[in-house]
């Protein structure tokens, strides 16, 4: 009778915290993209700010690294010998 009510007890327990990790995404880790679901029906460019923050970061650093490349190859300052790497 023990041993039966031991093995209950610890699913009960593994149950708990499978539990448990659900309502932490749920209502903890999803509860941002809850709040941008409901933006997006009052403001469609509100809830789309964060993503117009990234590609504007990301086409910034694309254009530094253009114009690194461009200094680069004005100075010449790559070996482009054709013994120039050891894999080639």
């Amino acid at each position: 009778m023990f041993v039966y009510l031991l093995h209950k007890f610890k699913y009960k327990k593994m149950k708990d915290f499978f539990y448990a990790i659900q309502d932490l995404f749920i209502n903890v880790l999803f509860a941002p993209f809850d709040a941008l679901r409901a933006l997006e029906l009052e403001s469609w460019w509100a809830a789309n700010a964060a993503t117009w923050m990234f590609i504007l970061i990301g086409l910034s650093f694309f254009m530094f690294w253009m114009r690194q490349l461009k200094i680069f190859n004005k100075t010449e300052a790559e070996n482009k010998s054709i013994s120039a790497h050891s894999f080639l």
